[in-house]
């Protein structure tokens, strides 16, 4: 993978981190909503910065809100 990547990739878990934290949510819901808006802009702003050298399938999980994907992709070495 290539290690301009790694924010990319630790964002990418974040997010999943924070919307499987059923606790968080259920003690702090509107804190929770933040937390993964928060996330969620900075994944964004991160798919800007790196948009010159992402590869064709990242760019596209990205561009389409296919995080899930987008990690899968990063986890298995193809970035």
């Amino acid at each position: 993978m290539n290690p301009e990547f790694g924010t990319l990739q630790a964002l990418l878990k974040r997010r999943l981190a924070l919307i499987a934290d059923y606790g968080f949510r259920d003690a702090d819901g509107p804190g929770h909503l933040a937390a993964l808006q928060q996330v969620s802009e900075l994944i964004t702003m991160e798919h800007h910065r790196l948009k010159p050298i992402l590869p064709g399938r990242l760019a596209h999980f990205l561009q389409q809100s296919s995080f899930s994907k987008a990690l899968e992709f990063l986890d298995e070495g193809q970035g």
